[in-house]
């Protein structure tokens, strides 16, 4: 897998009882360079498919490859979406199709697909309809503030009320004391809820109808703002700061797109003063993370400058955020690497 992905990513491959293999990562597109893994040494492979730039997905031939397609709904490679390249793909509703909750599980075989429902509803419990509609009217005031271009009260609101304090800079907080404790439980998942609900504590409580039709509807504007987005990765894909990648892809309706800055976080100050907000920030990687419970990266310094330096900018309101990126100055490049090697597993962690 690769080291730069969502905090609730390595908890829930924790919690399965699985050992994290962290792959090299190419400064190109922030996924996994798989022409220095030897994939030999893994049994699977978890694609990122960063910020909707795909993953190398026609390279894993003959692994069990599962697609985290969260950011590359709209994404396709060949012609072919992502997400129908491996055993699974899994969809989020609350990214492109900014519906605040929920997802999509889409399964190679039916009767994974028959397993797989009945351990879900083993583990969901009875939704409130109070929660639900603060859910829902939550999300749309989120859309509203960006839409109208008040970014800035929206932040300060949700500081205020303590929305956010779930991390410390862009992690959620290890625990490490706590976090050996839930190992312990493995293959179970409740145990890791302090980790996994951090973007959205009620993620076990079951969806009833105003959740599902707000979904839907999110679900069917996504096509009509397919032309604005792609236009927008157009005119980010022409800043020299902008990832290699991004110059590869620019007809994809990309979820964000990279930028490679000096001075990260002050741009991102900066960028709110202009009512665009950055997030899905994942720094440190997850050598640095959590180190001694993941099989590290021969080579992390190329993820550790990535973490480093990105700032991912919605397309949506490239022209907001123009005013801002035009002036940054481009990351200087990493040291140069010796040639790519195959990445060798190291000693699996005792942990378990």
């Amino acid at each position: 897998m690769s080291p730069i992905s969502a905090d609730e990513i390595i908890f829930l491959v924790l919690a399965a009882g699985l050992v994290p293999v962290i792959a090299p990562l190419s400064i190109l597109d922030g996924n996994i360079e798989v022409v220095r893994v030897l994939l030999e040494s893994v049994d699977a492979v978890l694609t990122t498919n960063l910020y909707g730039l795909p993953d190398r997905v026609t390279e894993y031939s003959g692994k069990t490859l599962i697609e985290d397609v969260a950011h590359g709904i709209e994404t396709t490679v060949n012609g072919q979406p992502l997400g129908t390249f491996g055993v699974a793909g899994v969809f989020s509703l609350s990214k492109h199709v900014a519906a605040g909750s929920g997802g999509v599980l889409a399964v190679e075989h039916e009767s994974d697909y028959r397993e797989l429902k009945r351990h879900r509803d083993l583990l969901l419990r009875p939704g409130s309809l109070r929660r639900e509609i603060r859910s829902v009217l939550t999300s749309m005031a989120r859309q509203a503030a960006l839409r109208l271009n008040r970014v800035r009260p929206a932040l300060a609101i949700s500081r205020m009320l303590g929305l956010e304090e779930e991390r410390e800079g862009y992690r959620i907080p290890p625990r490490r004391a706590d976090l050996e404790k839930a190992l312990a439980h493995v293959p179970d998942l409740p145990p890791f809820d302090p980790w996994v609900r951090a973007d959205l504590h009620h993620y076990r409580d079951r969806n009833g109808a105003l959740a599902r039709w707000y979904q839907s509807r999110r679900m069917r504007a996504l096509p009509r703002e397919r032309d604005r987005r792609v236009a927008g990765v157009h005119l980010l894909a022409e800043l020299p700061s902008a990832a290699e990648g991004v110059r590869t892809h620019v007809d994809q309706p990309l979820f964000r797109v990279p930028l490679l800055v000096e001075d990260r976080d002050a741009a991102i100050a900066t960028l709110e003063r202009h009512g665009v907000a950055t997030g899905y920030l994942y720094d440190p990687p997850y050598d640095d993370y959590l180190p001694g419970l993941v099989v590290p990266s021969p080579s992390p310094e190329a993820a550790r400058w990535w973490a480093r330096h990105v700032l991912p900018v919605d397309p949506l309101y490239a022209h907001r955020a123009l005013p801002v990126v035009r002036r940054l100055r481009p990351a200087s490049p990493p040291p140069a690497r010796r040639p790519p090697a195959p990445a060798r597993q190291a000693t699996a962690p005792n942990s378990r």
